[in-house]
């Protein structure tokens, strides 16, 4: 009898965990809810709704009648969106950024993953500050670069001079994301530019993701690091359509960073994906062009949403809870219970029929703050079920 070879576990990817996000799902799976006491899934940072009619419509038109959309197209990505999204991006930061400055991939993982992979290899050291964003820190365990947390503050902002403790001569990036994920706190600008002259300073690259700067309670420019005169040495930022026009499905990022970096995006991009889908890429396109007026709308309604989480919340904070962070997709809470919050997320699927993430999922393991704080992704919640939400965590005892 033929006998198999064990597949080796001793690899870098081997060791990285699973994805949160599957995990989370497997709490739920083959259970059902009351039709009057629906499961609200608040676990996941995207939109559940398709895009709007106008948008799918074009997205029929182009599947029937552009051939191009079926073909392969340049690795990175689109002209006219690579121009466009140029266009801009100037205009929202007052700077000058050009198409080749911008690769169109296949959503803000893929940009991240392509662009860190040009800055660090086996053995090298990123800083991400703590909570981070689980993708990020998956990467760099695949990857076999060390992730160095940098703990944020009760702000849940990350602090400079520790920042610049951490650097050592393996440091070749710090990541930041604003609106951040899962903390939800907008970083300031003058926080960005401090923490782009210190990586300027060292020679390592900030790589700001901004996946959720369409929904920015902030009006203007959320930072001036673009308008720095030599920003392409130093800077790299990630930008998703998925987010602002709900082409999840469709799989369309965007990376800024200088040609010569790019130039070695384009490898990696090639071996990976080819191209970006060239039917996500014209739907992409056409939004930016279109819905202007329709995302402001969007805009809106996520910062109704959020005000109307941060003026219920005063229940819950009577019982101990705590709001840490608001913005973007999400808020992130301290909990009051002696229950670990990585036992509480899925005890909570039964007790309440909520699904939400424990911080365990954004922190090191060990770190006490993961064993008291969940992230809450309110923005597939109406007003009246964010309601429902926090009336249904108001009563809870476990």
């Amino acid at each position: 009898m033929a006998t198999t070879t064990p597949l080796p576990l001793a690899t870098p990817m081997a060791r990285t965990s699973r994805s949160p996000i599957v995990e989370a799902q497997s709490w739920v799976a083959g259970k059902t809810f009351a039709p009057d006491r629906p499961l609200l899934n608040v676990s996941q940072a995207a939109p559940m709704a398709p895009p709007p009619l106008a948008l799918r419509q074009e997205i029929a038109r182009l599947a029937v009648e552009d051939d191009e959309v079926h073909l392969y197209g340049a690795v990175l990505g689109l002209d006219a969106l690579r121009a466009e999204l140029a266009r801009q991006v100037s205009t929202t930061y007052h700077a000058q950024v050009n198409a080749a400055d911008i690769a169109i991939t296949s959503g803000a993982n893929e940009a991240f993953t392509a662009v860190m992979s040009t800055l660090a290899a086996s053995g090298d050291e990123v800083i991400l500050p703590t909570p981070w964003y689980f993708n990020h820190k998956m990467w760099c365990d695949m990857a076999g670069v060390t992730a160095v947390p940098l703990p944020t503050g009760a702000d849940m902002l990350p602090d400079l001079e520790q920042a610049a403790s951490l650097i050592t001569p393996r440091t070749r990036a710090i990541v930041l994301v604003t609106p951040n994920n899962p903390a939800g706190v907008e970083y300031p600008s003058e926080l960005l530019t401090k923490f782009y002259v210190l990586a300027r300073t060292h020679g390592i690259a900030l790589v700001v993701d901004e996946t959720y700067r369409d929904f920015d309670a902030r009006e203007g420019a959320p930072h001036i690091l673009l308008r720095q005169p030599d920003w392409r040495d130093t800077l790299v930022q990630i930008y998703s359509f998925s987010k602002a026009y709900r082409l999840t499905g469709h799989r369309v990022g965007a990376l800024t960073a200088s040609p010569e970096r790019l130039l070695q995006v384009e490898k990696y991009l090639d071996t990976v994906t080819i191209c970006p889908n060239q039917l996500g890429q014209r739907a992409a396109l056409w939004g930016v062009q279109n819905l202007g007026d329709w995302l402001a709308g969007e805009r809106d309604e996520i910062l109704k949403r959020r005000r109307a989480l941060e003026d219920g919340f005063a229940p819950l904070a009577a019982k101990g809870w705590t709001l840490l962070g608001t913005g973007g997709f999400f808020a992130y809470v301290a909990h009051p219970f002696d229950m670990a919050s990585s036992a509480l997320a899925p005890w909570l699927v039964d007790h309440a029929g909520v699904l939400v993430l424990p911080a365990t999922f954004f922190t090191p393991a060990g770190d006490p703050r993961g064993a008291r704080e969940l992230r809450i992704a309110f923005a597939n919640l109406d007003c009246d079920a964010i309601t429902d939400l926090l009336e249904r965590l108001q009563q809870i005892d476990p």
